[in-house]
């Protein structure tokens, strides 16, 4: 995935950025002043995306009382997650940032997981891992530290007894998002903790998106694709 700079951007001090996260179930969009959210309207319900994306959009930019014109960049989680979540945000990201020739920001949706767990808990000491559910056992996780650093990388992994046995016979290892619930009974370690909190929302991207613009990391519009993470498989309904 290529990334692109633009230079000129670095000498803004104020950053009005818009943010989309369709990765999972949620379906959120916010808007961030300076790393802080401003806006922001979500739901979590099944096969919403493709209908609601827009009017939440709408609806932020109405609320936080800004014009298209006024945004500085369009962010967007980049994955893992649904392959059809993710071509939505990824597509309307990009839809926006042609017309309004903004530049685009992709966000790491599991990093933005943590980041937003870590802002909830700011006492907590341990490593954060955040589990997006896949199928059966099996979720896309990655590992971070207090500094969102990745200490075990973005991974498909099917759970059992022995994952992450090594990093919880040292550390408090927090798991969070829609993958970890079916995985408690499973990760029983005195070192294990869970979270039932949405962790997937638009507005966890703020800080991570507000360091992106400072740094001028924006993807090239037109090659961007999402972090799909596995290849989609198309399957066909069972016959009734």
């Amino acid at each position: 995935m290529a990334t692109i700079l633009f230079p000129d951007y670095l000498f803004y001090i104020m950053a009005i950025i818009l943010q989309i996260e369709t990765a999972t179930q949620v379906c959120s969009a916010a808007i961030s002043k300076d790393g802080h959210t401003i806006a922001l309207k979500e739901l979590m319900a099944s096969n919403i995306h493709a209908g609601n994306l827009t009017l939440f959009i709408q609806d932020v930019m109405a609320r936080s009382g800004l014009q298209f014109a006024d945004l500085d960049a369009i962010a967007v989680s980049k994955g893992p997650g649904s392959y059809t979540g993710l071509r939505i945000g990824v597509s309307t990201a990009k839809g926006l940032c042609y017309a309004l020739d903004k530049p685009l920001i992709a966000i790491d949706t599991l990093q933005m997981m943590a980041a937003g767990y870590l802002f909830l808990n700011r006492e907590y000491t341990g490593l954060i891992c955040p589990m997006i559910d896949a199928r059966r056992m099996e979720v896309f996780t990655a590992v971070f530290d207090q500094q969102l650093t990745e200490v075990a990388p973005t991974a498909a992994k099917i759970i059992d007894a022995d994952s992450f046995k090594t990093l919880l016979h040292e550390r408090q290892l927090v798991f969070i998002g829609d993958g970890a619930s079916k995985c408690a009974d499973v990760l029983r370690n005195e070192n294990a903790l869970f979270s039932d909190l949405n962790f997937n929302s638009a507005a966890n991207m703020s800080k991570l998106a507000d360091v992106a613009f400072a740094a001028g990391r924006f993807e090239d519009v037109a090659y961007f694709e999402p972090f799909y993470l596995k290849d989609f498989v198309l399957t066909s309904p069972k016959k009734k």
